[in-house]
């Protein structure tokens, strides 16, 4: 009984997505389909391989056992030693066409390929292929793909929350074909469907998917921050069926804010203020996400100083708390003094220095 490799017959890493295997899949069913090449024995045993192959990845149970006698055999495991593992009873003819190896782990099932030979055991015909999707496989349909997109979102919103209404552009499967990739050309017979042939859909040019342009109406939740993600069930790549539906996940970015920066869940704002206010207490407008409030300065502030009001920030959202509003004070020096204001700067400041108030450089000065 001879291992086959399935992820080289579809020529894709052993570490695949469902995706990826799908997509390789397609192209090599395309290539190979009996219906495109009529009497070529050599495409239709690949034909059969690549399909065996897809019966085993494109199912979850079926590629983990797969993968577990992989590593098995890779390992050096002897052919009796594997038929220990897994041997059951050969199936019958359910499994017709199918590879000893298939059979022999897998139990057959599908749809039969029939080795060369038709349903009665005649020679072949396209009959031998009728009701056969070969943009699926005959295996399980597949999950759209997720899609991925990016929202710039202003800070107020991400205080509050809003509706967006979003314009995305998507990969959806090829509503001409239904995700094939090709149409097929039949002829009903009683029982039966029987493909007389097979063209690359003229819709997406054989690609099975199309660009498709969307208008979501998304609610933005309060409490969004940088990094953060929403997930839209459904709204992904589109299937066939909407319950195979892909989802869209929104990854949210704040827009820069001219007034306010933010950290982590804190908002945090620079606040000037004049030396004569942060040296002798005041009480001044502050902005704040939704307007203005009244703050009190502390007499004697220094630049640097924060001053804290709690759970104004980012609100909570999950298990993470609410942030804060900080404002951080910088003292401004006025530069546009009259007359009279510079004379009482200068009194003020002979007044200090008849006081002997330290120098505020001194500890620069300090020998090492």
């Amino acid at each position: 009984m001879e291992f086959r490799d399935y992820y080289k017959l579809l020529g894709v890493e052993r570490g695949a997505s469902a995706a990826e295997i799908k997509s390789a899949y397609r192209k090599l069913a395309r290539k190979h389909h009996p219906d495109v090449n009529p009497n070529n024995k050599e495409a239709e045993q690949r034909f059969k391989e690549i399909n065996e192959a897809y019966q085993v990845l494109s199912d979850e149970e079926k590629r983990k056992k797969y993968d577990q006698l992989g590593a098995d055999w890779e390992r050096g495991t002897s052919q009796e030693d594997i038929f220990r593992q897994y041997s059951g009873p050969r199936p019958g003819s359910a499994g017709a066409g199918f590879s000893d190896f298939f059979e022999r782990f897998f139990g057959g099932g599908g749809f039969s390929m029939g080795g060369g030979r038709g349903r009665r055991g005649g020679p072949r015909t396209a009959s031998d292929f009728s009701g056969f999707d070969f943009g699926a496989g005959g295996g399980p349909p597949s999950r759209a793909p997720d899609v991925e997109a990016t929202v710039i979102i202003a800070l107020r919103e991400a205080v509050h929350g809003s509706k967006r209404r979003l314009e995305l552009v998507a990969e959806d499967d090829c509503p001409q074909c239904g995700g094939k990739g090709m149409i097929a050309r039949e002829e009903k017979r009683p029982g039966m469907r029987v493909i007389r042939s097979a063209e690359p859909c003229p819709r997406c040019s054989g690609r099975g998917t199309i660009a498709a342009r969307r208008t979501l109406e998304v609610t933005i939740p309060a409490g969004m921050t940088d990094g953060d993600r929403i997930r839209l069930k459904g709204q992904g790549g589109k299937a066939p069926r909407p319950e195979l539906n892909g989802d869209l996940f929104l990854t949210v970015k704040l827009d820069r804010d001219p007034v306010f920066a933010v950290a982590a869940r804190d908002i945090r704002c620079e606040l000037p203020v004049w030396d004569y206010e942060a040296a002798l207490g005041a009480e001044v407008v502050a902005p704040t996400v939704d307007g203005r409030i009244s703050l009190k300065i502390p007499e004697g502030s220094q630049s640097g100083r924060v001053m804290r009001l709690r759970g104004r920030g980012i609100p909570a959202r999950g298990k993470q708390p609410a942030g804060d509003l900080l404002y951080e004070i910088k003292v401004l020096a006025p530069t546009d003094l009259t007359d009279e204001e510079r004379s009482l700067m200068q009194q003020l400041a002979e007044h200090r220095k008849a006081r002997a108030v330290p120098d505020p450089r001194a500890e620069l000065m300090r020998e090492p």
